[in-house]
């Protein structure tokens, strides 16, 4: 179900004022913004552009919508910056994060200021405000931890559930929250700390619990984006590196379902506030490691190059979102199924590629490099 027909931003966007999108030039921001801006809306994107590529979403966007596309250079850490681009917005979209794992073993101080003290920033920038904007904050299923007791089965290529509800339903909100590495932790206290303030402050705000989102102008490094990452490293015949066993599942959500739900929830924030939804593809669209490798061999003709290490910390073998609880608040259910959004996304790396090998041919032979996927395939 989309948004569209009753208005991305129903009486928050009449009141002519942009809707804010934090880390709106990465993937889902970019995404989001292009359709607010198709909708007629204005959007400022506040973002650092610390991320490879994500300065091509910003200049697609520009070239797309032109100056009803604002960006601000800025960092949520900031609390300053932050307060005076939330003073502007007519609706907040707080996608602003340290996304890997990986860094956050590394560098858990950072990621605890990004994800939990950037998103305080943002909640107490909305609670200045007279008439506060609606929020909409992106957690992640890491907020459930590793889910070490749920017994689980092997079938063929993937693991299965021993609970035939959880294998027919997923995970759904009444599972406890067991946060397992900073990572988790910190938007593990984010998302608490957004429910929280709708609770205590009548702010009106949701979240939502991710799992595996995919879709065009995802630029697939390793720790964001597994699916787009894979499908890369194949079309580039680079080796594609398993931690585990290969045969953990996720569901996965093509981002156009995404975007829909986020306009839906905001449409609906005042009957959802203080909520947390698990969203994502759900049992009907799933995918193993070993499962997605196959699905690119028949795309590529070619099987792709692949190494294994061992499991990584909060690695959960099985996780697939239970939607219902989205779905009986605002209509939302996934339309596009694995097969189909895995092809779209192939076909529009194969073409970002494919531009970039050309621009830096012309770069080598002296002529002026063009921007890759210009025009944007959606």
């Amino acid at each position: 179900m989309s948004a569209a027909a009753d208005g991305p931003g129903g009486a928050t966007a009449a009141r002519g004022r942009p809707a804010l999108i934090t880390g709106g030039a990465g993937f889902i921001g970019a995404n989001l913004a292009h359709r607010l801006l198709q909708a007629g809306e204005a959007v400022i994107l506040f973002d650092n552009l610390s991320r490879p590529s994500v300065a091509r979403n910003v200049e697609w966007l520009r070239r797309t919508h032109g100056d009803r596309v604002t960006l601000i250079t800025g960092d949520v850490r900031d609390a300053r910056a932050v307060a005076a681009a939330v003073r502007r917005a007519s609706s907040v979209f707080h996608f602003a994060a340290q996304v890997a794992v990986t860094t956050s073993l590394v560098q858990p101080v950072e990621d605890f200021e990004i994800n939990a003290r950037g998103t305080l920033n943002v909640l107490e920038a909305i609670r200045a405000e007279g008439a506060p904007p609606p929020l909409l904050f992106t957690s992640t299923n890491k907020v459930y931890g590793g889910l070490p007791d749920v017994p689980l089965s092997c079938s063929g290529r993937r693991y299965e559930p021993a609970d035939p509800e959880l294998r027919a339903s997923g995970v759904s909100e009444a599972r406890p929250l067991d946060f397992h590495s900073p990572y988790g932790c910190s938007k593990g206290a984010a998302d608490q700390y957004v429910i929280d303030y709708a609770r205590t402050f009548g702010l009106p705000a949701a979240v939502f619990r991710m799992s595996c989102i995919y879709g065009p102008r995802q630029f697939g490094t390793e720790d964001q984006g597994w699916v787009a990452h894979f499908l890369l490293q194949a079309l580039r015949r680079e080796p594609i590196t398993l931690y585990g066993d290969g045969m953990q599942v996720r569901d996965v959500l093509f981002i156009d379902d995404l975007v829909d739900a986020l306009l839906l929830a905001r449409r609906d924030i005042r009957q959802i506030s203080a909520s947390a939804f698990n969203v994502g593809g759900g049992p009907e669209n799933t995918l193993s490691l070993l499962e997605l490798l196959d699905l690119i061999e028949e795309l590529d003709g070619k099987r792709p190059l692949i190494g294994f290490e061992g499991w990584r910390p909060g690695d959960q073998r099985y996780y697939v979102s239970d939607c219902r609880r989205l779905s009986a608040a605002t209509g939302w259910w996934p339309r596009v199924r694995v097969r189909e959004g895995v092809r779209r996304l192939h076909g529009w790396l194969r073409e970002m590629t494919e531009a970039t090998g050309a621009a830096k041919a012309a770069a080598g032979a002296g002529q002026p490099a063009k921007e890759p996927c210009a025009g944007g395939v959606r």
